[in-house]
């Protein structure tokens, strides 16, 4: 059976990006609704490039929800997983941008309806034919939607998916920051590759310098660190290898979703390669600073435009 689709679990919101940028939420004339999500916005980059996704997640049965699902299935991502709950509404999360393009947000989700996606709602089935599974933190507050996370990562890994983790640190969804680092940590281990920002390393590992917390970060599973640094570039690391690529300058207008983006076109030119979890140790310095370098040039065209997938570069941008 091919491994072909990426799956990711998690939530999908609404995005309500600013009309201006540079000033405070309080001074924001108005608000754009745009799709996102961290997990929907993988499995964005992922299709944009050519890649076949699903997402498993819960909307609320509300116009949100359903413009979320309607422009996901028009991006060519797989929404037939995707459940409607009326027991509580689709997130929002408003976003205010600074001068430079980055980001503070404020998240209407207490509870959203993509917390109340239950462990039963998986289909385990599905992972046989998985080539990847994707998660992230925002969903691992306490809810039923934490359980099935550990459910469907359970099945990723029985049925041999790469299973994938950015930990995507949105501290304003956690009330306690110690609960946030202990739940990164206990599902560190569970994944194969793991994507982490030079913002989110000294909060995780105790230091801001990479080579020192990698002994923390190849813990478990995992195979392949993926540590992103902005404007300065981004390295890989295996257990035997490292690899590095610059970023190419450019105007940031709105960084929102350049993560996502980052990870979901790495690991759709991990697919291309034919990687799988046995081959991810073997990687060289070559391949890794190949795929760095694409997928910087992919969130350099991204930081362009406003929202996330909608300022995904597709294959053909990208020279494919």
């Amino acid at each position: 059976m091919a491994r072909d689709t990426l799956y990711a679990i998690g939530e999908a919101l609404i995005d309500m990006i600013p009309s201006q940028s540079g000033c405070a939420f309080a001074d924001v004339p108005a608000f754009a609704p745009r799709i996102g999500g961290a997990p929907a916005n993988v499995c964005g980059a992922f299709t944009k490039l050519g890649g076949a996704s699903a997402l498993l997640t819960q909307l609320g049965d509300d116009p949100f929800g359903h413009k979320i699902a309607d422009e996901l299935t028009a991006c060519g991502i797989d929404t037939t997983h995707i459940a409607f709950t009326d027991k509580a509404n689709t997130a929002l999360a408003f976003v205010s941008l600074e001068a430079d393009g980055n980001r503070t947000f404020s998240f209407y989700r207490k509870p959203s309806a993509d917390l109340l996606y239950a462990p039963e709602q998986v289909d385990t089935g599905l992972f046989a034919a998985a080539y990847a599974l994707h998660f992230c933190s925002v969903a691992l507050v306490d809810s039923p939607m934490r359980e099935a996370h550990k459910t469907a990562i359970a099945a990723a890994r029985e049925a041999g998916a790469i299973v994938s983790f950015d930990p995507n640190l949105r501290f304003p969804l956690w009330p306690d920051r110690d609960a946030l680092r202990r739940t990164v940590l206990e599902f560190l281990p569970s994944a194969d590759v793991v994507k982490i920002s030079d913002e989110e390393l000294e909060f995780l590992t105790g230091t801001a310098d990479i080579e020192a917390a990698l002994p923390q970060l190849f813990t478990g599973h995992v195979q392949l660190v993926l540590y992103t640094c902005g404007s300065a570039g981004a390295h890989a690391y295996t257990r035997a290898a490292h690899g590095y690529a610059p970023c190419k300058p450019v105007k940031a207008v709105d960084t929102t979703g350049a993560g996502d983006g980052f990870i979901g076109s790495f690991l759709w030119q991990l697919h291309a390669a034919g990687i799988d979890r046995k081959a991810l140790p073997a990687l060289t310095a070559a391949q890794l600073d190949k795929w760095l370098a694409f997928s910087n040039r992919f969130c350099g065209i991204s930081v362009q435009s406003n929202g996330a997938i909608a300022s995904y570069p597709d294959a053909a941008a990208m020279g494919l």
